[in-house]
C-alpha cells in the first residue's frame, strides 16, 4: 500500500530530495546526531548565530516556517496533495508569566489561523506551555475523578492555588475559542510526571465542549501499560457523563526518560517492558476505539505502517467510509511521506503536524527529532531506502 514512491514524494523536487536523502543519511549516525546537539546546545548559550545553516537544512524540512503566515506555502503544498496540516507552536521548556502568555497569544492565533482554512482541521498545544513544571505535578497527585477546575483548586495547598487557577483559566480560554471556532484542538501528552494532571484538565474540557462532538481531543502514549484500560475508562465516562471522547494515539516519545527516572526515583516503571507490548496495545486501542465509534473520533498518529493498515483494515470492517470526519491518520511532518500521500491519495483523512516558531526557539524540538529518528529501529534506514529508489525512478525516467 505505501510502496508508490512517486506519490510519496511527489510533493519534492530532485533537489529537495536529495537533501532530504543527505539529512536522513546524517540523522543515521548516533554520534553526529550526539555531538551535534551538544554542539547546538552550546552555541545557543553563548548567542552563536546558527540560524545562516539551520533554517535552510533540518528546519526547513521538519518545520513550516517562524510564523503562521510562513507556514501558508507548507500548507498549501500539502492541499494539493489532499493531505491536511496541523501547525504546532513547538516551542518547549520556557516557565515564565510572560512565556506562558506568548505560548497562550500564539496557540490562540494559530487556533484563529485554522478556523480560516479549510485545510487546518487541528490545533494542538502541549499543556507545559502554560504554567510551571511543579505546578503539573502537584495536580497530578490528587487522587479521584474530579469535575470541574474549582474542585481540583481546592485539593491543592494554598501556596500552589493561585497558580494552578490561571493554568485553568488559559487552558480554558484555548478549548473555548476552539470550540466557538469549531476547532478541533488536540492536548499532547507529556512526561509521565505531569500526565495524571493532563488526563485531569482534558477530561473537565470534554465535559464543557464535547457535548455535540468531539472538540477537545487527549492523547494516549501506548507505550505506558496503563493507557489501554485508561481508554476504557474513557469510554464509561462518555456513557455516564454523555458526552463525546477524542482520542490521539501515539507509541510515545519519552521512554529512555522515563525508565531511567523510575529506577533514579525508586518507583514502578510506567512503561511497558518491551516494544511488542507497546505495539499490541496500541493495535488494541484502534480496535476498541473503531468498534465504539459512537463515542469515539480517533487521530492515529503513527509513523508504523502495520498499525496504520489495520487501521484501513478495522474501518473496512465495520463499513466505516475512508473519509469518516471522526477518523484521522497523522504523521510529522518531513517523515514517512510514503505513509501520508499514499494514504491519500486513497482517500483517507490525512494530516500533516507542521511545527512552526522561531528556529532558535524550536531547536530543542528539532534536537529531540534528530535523536527519535536515531533511536527508532529502522526508521532512518526506511526513509533512506525509500528516498533512494524514488532518486532511482526518476533517473530511469528521464
Amino acid at each position: 500500500m505505501f510502496q508508490n514512491t512517486e506519490i510519496a514524494f511527489k510533493i519534492k523536487s530532485d533537489k529537495e530530495l536529495k537533501k532530504a536523502y543527505w539529512l536522513f543519511y546524517l540523522v543515521s549516525n548516533k554520534w553526529i546526531v550526539r555531538y551535534g546537539s551538544f554542539l547546538l546546545d552550546f552555541a545557543l548559550a553563548i548567542r552563536f548565530p546558527i540560524k545562516w545553516i539551520v533554517k535552510p537544512t533540518v528546519f526547513n524540512h521538519f518545520c513550516g516556517g517562524e510564523t503562521l503566515n510562513e507556514c501558508t506555502l507548507a500548507v498549501g503544498n500539502l492541499e494539493k496533495h489532499n493531505v491536511k496540516a496541523i501547525l504546532d507552536y513547538s516551542v518547549e521548556g520556557k516557565e515564565s508569566p510572560q512565556d506562558f502568555q506568548n505560548a497562550l497569544n500564539e496557540t490562540l492565533k494559530s487556533i484563529h489561523f485554522a478556523a480560516n482554512n479549510q485545510n487546518i482541521p487541528f490545533a494542538v498545544f502541549k499543556p507545559s506551555a502554560f504554567t510551571y513544571s511543579n505546578i503539573l505535578e502537584q495536580i497530578g497527585k490528587i487522587k479521584g475523578d474530579i469535575l470541574e477546575t474549582e474542585q481540583l483548586v481546592e485539593k491543592l495547598d494554598l501556596f500552589y492555588q493561585k497558580e494552578a487557577n490561571l493554568f485553568f483559566e488559559r487552558i480554558n480560554i484555548l478549548c473555548k475559542t476552539a470550540w466557538g471556532k469549531n476547532v478541533s484542538i488536540l492536548i499532547d501528552a507529556e512526561d509521565f510526571a505531569y500526565q495524571n494532571a493532563i488526563d485531569k484538565i482534558a477530561e473537565i474540557m470534554m465535559l464543557k465542549y464535547n457535548k455535540s462532538s468531539a472538540i477537545v481531543y487527549n492523547t494516549l502514549q501506548m507505550y505506558r501499560w496503563d493507557r489501554l484500560d485508561y481508554l476504557k475508562q474513557l469510554y464509561q465516562k462518555s456513557i455516564e457523563k454523555n458526552i463525546f471522547v477524542g482520542v490521539k494515539f501515539v507509541r510515545g516519545a519519552y521512554m529512555e526518560k522515563e525508565r531511567k527516572k523510575a529506577i533514579n526515583e525508586n518507583y514502578p516503571s510506567p512503561i511497558q517492558s518491551n516494544k511488542t507490548n507497546t505495539d499490541n496495545d496500541f493495535n488494541k486501542a484502534l480496535k476498541f476505539t473503531i468498534e465504539h465509534l459512537d463515542k469515539f473520533s480517533l487521530f492515529c498518529g503513527t509513523h508504523n505502517e502495520e498499525s496504520t493498515i489495520l487501521l484501513t483494515q478495522l474501518m473496512n470492517q465495520q463499513n466505516i467510509v475512508k473519509n469518516d470526519k471522526r477518523i484521522y491518520f497523522a504523521q510529522l511532518y518531513g517523515m514517512s511521506d510514503h505513509i501520508s500521500f499514499n494514504l491519500a491519495k486513497a482517500g483517507y483523512n490525512v494530516a500533516k503536524y507542521v511545527p512552526y516558531g522561531e528556529v532558535k526557539q524550536v531547536m530543542p524540538y528539532l534536537v529531540r527529532r534528530a535523536e527519535e529518528n536515531t533511536s527508532v529501529a529502522g526508521q532512518t534506514g526506511r526513509e533512506l531506502n525509500l528516498i533512494i529508489k524514488e532518486l532511482k525512478r526518476r533517473h530511469s525516467s528521464k
